[in-house]
Order: structure tokens, then sequence, then C-alpha cells
């Protein structure tokens, strides 16, 4: 069987009439933009997540652009964000002109530092970006008591980590996302609960937040024709929302076999030397949209593992090769190399193994034998 970085392919089959059965009810209903079926998904979302308001976008890059811009942030302002992250979490915030501030992560989680977030709080400080990165949450909690006091919004980025829970220190716990002011995710397909298309989701406790975000989707406008504010035209597709509606029944499961898949490599690879294999708790907290190592040798060591893992029908990644300070599109920001150093040590150390919930025994075994094999290949070609 082919070895897939992320299987949409047989987890669509496993649940193919529901997903066919849902598409084909909206096509012959013509109700193609928002309609009942956007709305019933917004409900079956909204009570998932335990969270009153949920209002579906186009994609995860706009919401985040519609949280920031429901703020009501001015130019300049400052936005705390991880260096070590998808450039769409900074994206949105240099598109409306504010001020991206970045800050290192942990190098273990690969998450957001919260003693980093508090020293880089200022009076121009306006939001807090906490990414929940590859699946896992981040330590938020102690951030939120000073952001309060301060009056900084904190904007959840979800995109990689829907479904997992964040455990507070009373021993409560809620989903990610659910936690601070607002809440973004996305449904690209190769997401944890992924779409056949675009598709993203903002979520928020605030009804005022909810109405406003509602608003910017809809071009600024409560009444048709008549706009209050600014906004976009983002919208989810009743055709996603359908598929997003049958796939939301089946993520625990989807989650639980990652975890699964990830306790198989962390059996298999338990005495291979030379890696770093993910530190996490088996509590719910981690839904593994990536499965990340980390490799001694830098990047030249990595290259060659990729190459022979890829002569073997292994596919890998590199999530991501260039932190965000240090890409060119950001460099009037006036950050240097060294100045975040584990983010900066991390782009050269972290590769991805293929991880999704349809990954069996047999092909974890070939991937990580073929893995050991590319880091003796390695060690002899460079």
């Amino acid at each position: 069987m082919e070895i897939r970085m992320v299987d949409t392919i047989t987890q669509y089959q496993r649940v193919q009439n529901e997903i066919d059965d849902a598409v084909l009810s909206v096509v012959r209903s013509g109700q193609y933009i928002n309609g009942p079926v956007v709305k019933e998904f917004a409900q079956q979302l909204s009570e998932y997540l335990d969270v009153p308001h949920v209002i579906p976008c186009a994609n995860g890059t706009d919401a985040l652009q519609i949280a920031l811009m429901a703020l009501g942030l001015k130019p300049g302002d400052e936005v705390i964000t991880p260096a070590f992250t998808y450039i769409a979490t900074v994206e949105v915030i240099a598109l409306l002109r504010l001020k991206p501030v970045f800050v290192d992560v942990d190098p273990v989680s690969f998450n957001i530092r919260p003693q980093a977030v508090l020293e880089a709080i200022t009076d121009r400080t306006r939001a807090i970006i906490p990414v929940h990165l590859f699946g896992q949450a981040a330590d938020i909690e102690c951030i939120i008591p000073e952001a309060k006091k301060r009056g900084i919004a904190i904007v959840e980025d979800t995109a990689q980590a829907i479904g997992a829970y964040y455990h507070f220190a009373d021993g409560s716990r809620r989903r990610v996302g659910t936690i601070g002011d607002i809440g973004t995710t996305s449904f690209y397909p190769s997401k944890n609960l992924g779409a056949y298309g675009d598709g993203g989701a903002i979520f928020t406790k605030d009804s005022d937040l909810g109405e406003r975000i509602q608003m910017i989707c809809n071009h600024g406008s409560r009444v048709r024709y008549y706009h209050d504010s600014i906004g976009v035209n983002s919208r989810l597709d009743a055709i996603q929302a359908a598929i997003l509606g049958i796939k939301l029944k089946h993520l625990d499961s989807y989650s639980d076999a990652r975890r699964a898949a990830a306790k198989r490599y962390d059996t298999l690879l338990e005495n291979v030397e030379g890696i770093e294999t993910p530190d996490w708790h088996d509590d719910g907290s981690h839904v593994f949209h990536q499965y990340t190592l980390k490799l001694t040798g830098g990047g030249a060591r990595r290259d060659a593992v990729r190459s022979y893992l890829a002569e073997k029908g292994v596919p890998s990644m590199v999530y991501y090769p260039v932190p965000c300070h240090l890409q060119p599109a950001y460099q009037e920001y006036g950050y240097q190399a060294g100045s975040i150093p584990i983010s900066e040590g991390l782009c050269d150390q972290v590769l991805s193994l293929p991880m999704h919930s349809e990954l069996t025994e047999s092909q974890q075994e070939f991937i990580v034998n073929a893995f050991t094999e590319a880091l003796s290949y390695s060690i002899s070609t460079i």
C-alpha cells in the first residue's frame, strides 16, 4: 500500500456513503452558499467545542484576519506571536498594518513559551496569538491573568489542534480555541478535521465579538445592502459544511487513531540514537496533526535522511525550514539571525513522519525501518 503523508483517500473510503449522500443532498437543494447546512454545521461545532458562537468562514487565514479585525486594533499596535509557526499566523498581522512581536518557543513542545510572552508585553501590546502547534495544546494559563489585567486579547490559532484539550491547574479542561477571547481554525484538507476544499471557522464566548465577526465575514453587513463597517467576503460553502458535518462525528475517533499511531512510533523508535521523539501525555491534550522528531546533525544530515526515505517510498516533511522572523518578507521588523535561538535551531532539526488516522502497524514498521536505515546512511554521506 502506498504510504502517504496524509491519507485523505482511505479516510474518505471509510465514510464514503455518508459523505456522498451529504454532498448530493446539497447539490439537489440548490442552496450552495450559507443556508441551513452551514448553520447546522456551525451549531454542531458549537456543541462539540462547548462555545456559544461559531462563525464559519472561507479558510483558516481569513479566520485569523477577521478575528484581529473584530478586535478593532489600530496600525502599529503590537501582536505577540511565536517565531516558529506557519506563516499565516504572522501574515495577517502584517496585512492589517499591525506589528508582529516574535517570541521563542519551548524546545520540547515547540509551543510558545509563556515567560517569553510575559517579557514581550509592552504598552503597545493589544493581542497575543498562541499557536497550538502540531496538535498539542500550548501552555497559556499563566498568561491569561496578565492579559486580562492589561486588556490584551488572546486569539488562539487551533488550525492544527482542533479537538485537543487544555488542562488547567485546578483539574478542569476545555477544548483549545475556547480559552482565550477568540479561537480560529482551518479546515484545509490535510487538517485533523479537513474539508475537501478550503474552509475555516472562528469561535468565541463573547456575544458582541460573535456579532462583529459575523458582520465582518459578510461585507460588514447585518442587513443586506446596509454596511456598518468595513468587512470581507469570507464564507464556508454548503458542500464543505456538509462534508465537515459528517467528519465532525468521527473527529474524536480520528484523534484516538492518531494518538495510537504516535504510541506505536514512540515504541518503534525507543532505542534509536540521534533523535528526540515528541514529549506528550495521553490525556487528550495532543491530537497529533504531525509526529515531529528532532534530529542531531543539522540540516545537511536531515536532507540526506529525507532523500533516502524518498527513495524507499516514505514521504517526510520539514515544518518549518525558516522561522518567521527570518523570512525575507518580514525583515522590516528588525530581527536578526540569533535573536530567537530556539526557533532557529528547531528549523535545522525538525522532521515530520507520516501521520494520519489511517496509518497501519505494518506501514509504521516499514517507515521506521527505512528511517533507521536513513540515519545510518546520512552519517556516511555528510
